[in-house]
């Protein structure tokens, strides 16, 4: 009898709150589509991100056919975006290196999102030795130098990842891991903010006086509500990632010539600037893009998700 009338309280409550979250999902969408910005900037993605998915099925130039007689060729028809010192078609490769690109950047903000979260949950929920610890070693990788440290390792490494899982499957793993690795200090600081402020709030304190468990308190209660900063930190993440991946393959230790990548373009274009601009101008303008929505996108979350204004204080 009591189970069934504490099931029913518990029922009531948390149809409320359910309404409520919902609600405030729907205020958030709401404060995203009113920022012009985000919107120019997701609408600069998705046509970007469109036109990697689906361009290479279109436009089905083979991105290692060889024409001598068409190299450096300006923009045309038979090339709209011009050709390269060996007469390879610019549009053909650059629709496929966007994919890799893009790739490596979602790919690196997965797992700097994965390491910072664990990180920051664990060290603002168990606090104390843990915390300090944690933070340490946090403050730690902070300090070390980003790019040096990603030179550094890739150029250790990428031959032997080459032969392990294939020239393209290696360097793509290597990138991504390096970069990743580099990148989840700023998200365990934040998530970390988050712990420390919300776990001492009403809706954890009542879950953990009905007896619930620290692991479901955390991916219940506490996680659900730290998630808005995260996704912010993502959307930076995924242009620095594409930055990273850009400056290592324009100094030659990124992918090889035959897989072009934007920054591997750019690389290649750099001795020919003055003969075909066109060949550096398409990619570099790629990249600028991209990042550029990116970061729109994460300003309109950012202003989306603040709690302030959404609730409209």
């Amino acid at each position: 009898m009591a189970t069934r009338v504490t099931s029913t309280i518990v029922g009531k409550i948390a149809r409320p709150a359910s309404a409520h979250r919902t609600s405030l999902w729907r205020e958030t969408g709401r404060r995203f589509r009113r920022h012009r910005l985000a919107m120019i900037g997701s609408i600069i993605l998705l046509m970007l991100v469109l036109a990697v998915l689906v361009g290479p099925f279109v436009w089905r130039v083979p991105i290692n056919d060889i024409d001598f007689k068409a190299k450096l060729k300006g923009p045309s028809w038979k090339h709209p975006l011009g050709t390269d010192d060996l007469g390879q078609d610019v549009l053909a490769r650059m629709l496929y290196g966007g994919r890799i690109s893009l790739a490596v950047g979602i790919a690196a903000m997965l797992i700097a999102i994965s390491i910072g979260t664990a990180v920051g949950a664990t060290s603002g929920f168990l606090g104390g030795a843990v915390d300090h610890t944690l933070m340490r070693i946090t403050d730690m990788f902070l300090s070390l130098p980003g790019l040096p440290l990603l030179l550094l390792i890739v150029y250790l490494f990428r031959d032997s990842l080459r032969k392990m899982f294939g020239p393209e499957a290696g360097i793509f793993i290597l990138i991504v891991a390096v970069i990743g690795g580099l990148r989840w200090m700023p998200v365990a600081r934040l998530v970390r903010a988050q712990f420390l402020s919300l776990r001492e709030k009403e809706f954890v304190e009542s879950a953990r006086s009905l007896g619930a468990p620290p692991i479901r308190q955390v991916v219940r209660h506490i996680l659900p509500n730290s998630m808005g900063p995260v996704i912010v930190a993502g959307t930076i993440d995924v242009a620095a990632a594409i930055i990273a991946e850009s400056t290592l393959s324009f100094l030659g230790l990124g992918f090889p010539p035959d897989i072009p990548t934007w920054g591997r373009i750019l690389y290649d274009a750099k001795d020919n600037l003055d003969f075909a601009p066109h060949w550096a101008i398409f990619p570099g303008t790629a990249i600028f893009l991209t990042v550029l929505s990116i970061n729109y996108i994460g300003d309109g979350l950012r202003d989306a998700l603040d709690p302030r204004k959404v609730l409209g204080k």
